[in-house]
């Protein structure tokens, strides 16, 4: 069956919001993060097609503290661009929201990024940057401020320092749906552009545009708004919204936005979060863009390709692994390979501390070794939000299963082991249900295990809704990874294999 255009996310899991800009002949590509450090992840690609995570923009506490963060708090949408020489990354810390933005600026996009400069006074979320060709710059973004009207608010700014330097004025409300955000800003022809997200960044997501002659309006909305959404259809991929223009040194036009894929019965529930995905863009006679979704199955490199496997033997951890509402001080690799984790402490039911990456694909599997002695514990961890998770652990001779959702912590299996330190193997993966009509079906079953002397041994298998977004509410998707319950013990290798 030839997947329906629009089906296939160039970044599949948990990468939303995406903002993108072009040096030359590559495209870098930046996405909120909100609990997770490192923050601010950031791709690469040399068709828009392919892409490859090269760095994080926050990688220091200096830059960022997300100790303690919220669920689905902490970096929210952002904007990426390339300005006179340099890389510009806009964006919100909610814990820190009514001391105003953060810009942060680096040569290179892999980094290191600066320190951020506070924009003060300016409350809300989805900043951006735009230039004129004198050099002004423009900060856009979603003002949220009581008595003040919800919509795309502007300002004058000196980025370098974080100066205002013009009272805010109003751009655009949108077309009328709820929540418009999301705002970008473009200078195309002879005319200024504006992009905006509205209707909710849920099913009745959406892109619209407006333009006008000049960067600060007033603005004239589009004739075919919203340009872009999948509401009230049957389209696998829902929620699309939060769109980003880029021109290809060509110059042809295209857009990333994310979305959504659901499955299971009504109300269906979506587990990976928002994904980024490309489409083209066309320009009508009128001067007004059109988005058109191209099937891109067979050019986005195939699932095995995101198979890997890491014995943690480089003096740093690679970009992809993050830790939710804390920092990364508690894994450390070891010159010997793999690393050493040092447990949080606290409530044993929650996530805090653990290293995680972010879940790919719909159908995949994750094996662990791990190493103990008898003071250590050790958790693999499925992870939707502190409240919401799924895990299997070890400690002193015996290996349970655990699943929390809410206020609710269930034991699913309790077995002994044998007693003493130990090497040990535990496995975790996603089995997508199977298509139809049961109308009692969740998205997925998560299946929990080790190895024995035989083979695998499965220990439990859970419905995966409760570690979906529709269940738990929030923005993120899932991520996997390993906690410390206790002790310090060691993560020898971890292997990520998707299935499907």
């Amino acid at each position: 069956m030839t997947p329906q255009p629009g089906s296939t996310p160039v970044i599949p899991g948990f990468w939303s919001d995406p903002t993108v800009c072009r040096v030359g002949d590559d495209y870098y590509l930046a996405n909120s993060s909100f609990e997770y450090f490192p923050a601010g992840p950031v791709h690469h690609s040399t068709d828009l097609v392919g892409w490859r995570q090269v760095g994080n923009v926050a990688d220091r506490r200096s830059q960022l503290d997300l100790r303690g963060a919220a669920p689905s708090s902490g970096v929210f949408g952002a904007t990426l661009r390339h300005h006179d020489g340099r890389f510009w990354f806009i964006t919100t810390d909610m814990a820190t929201i009514d001391q105003g933005l953060l810009i942060f600026t680096a040569e290179h996009a892999a980094g290191p990024w600066s320190e951020p400069v506070r924009v003060p006074g300016l409350h809300g979320i989805d900043p951006d940057l735009a230039w004129d060709q004198d050099g002004t710059c423009y900060l856009s973004w979603c003002r949220f401020e009581p008595g003040v009207t919800r919509g795309i608010w502007q300002v004058r700014v000196r980025p370098a320092t974080g100066q205002v330097l013009t009272d805010p004025v109003l751009l655009w409300t949108g077309t009328g749906m709820r929540d418009p955000e999301g705002p970008h800003l473009y200078p195309i022809g002879d005319r200024w552009y504006l992009l905006i997200a509205e209707g909710g960044t849920g099913r009745g997501h959406a892109v619209s545009v407006a333009r006008s002659d000049r960067p600060d309006g007033p603005f004239e909305p589009g004739p075919a708004n919203p340009v872009l959404t999948h509401r009230s259809t049957d389209h696998p991929v829902q929620g699309v919204g939060h769109g980003d223009l880029v021109q290809t040194p060509e110059g042809a036009w295209a857009i990333v936005y994310h979305g959504v894929r659901p499955a299971g019965a009504f109300p269906e529930f979506h587990v990976l979060g928002r994904e980024t995905f490309l489409a083209t863009v066309t320009w009508d006679d009128a001067g007004w863009p059109t988005v058109v979704e191209p099937d891109l199955s067979a050019r986005v490199p195939a699932p095995a390709t995101r198979r890997f496997v890491d014995r943690f033997r480089e003096p740093a951890l690679a970009a992809r692994w993050v830790t939710p509402a804390a920092d990364l001080s508690r894994a450390r690799v070891r010159p010997e390979g793999g690393v050493s984790l040092t447990a949080h402490g606290g409530d044993s039911t929650s996530s805090a501390g653990a290293l995680v990456v972010r879940v790919s694909d719909l159908g995949w599997q994750v094996r662990v070794e791990t190493e103990t002695t008898a003071e250590d514990e050790v958790r693999l961890l499925l992870r939707l939000d502190d409240t919401h998770w799924y895990g299997i652990e070890t400690r002193a001779g015996r290996v349970r299963v655990l699943g929390r959702a809410g206020p609710f912590t269930q034991v699913f299996a309790d077995r002994e082991t044998g007693p003493g330190p130990s090497a040990s193997t535990l496995w975790l993966r996603a089995v997508p249900g199977p298509p139809g009509l049961d109308p009692t079906g969740g998205p997925d079953e998560i299946v929990l295990g080790t190895a024995g002397p035989t083979g695998d041994v499965e220990l439990a298998r859970i419905d995966g809704r409760y570690l979906s977004t529709e269940v738990a509410g929030g923005f993120t998707g899932r991520t996997v990874g390993v906690q410390a319950l206790a002790g310090a013990p060691v993560l020898r290798a971890f292997e990520y294999t998707p299935t499907l």
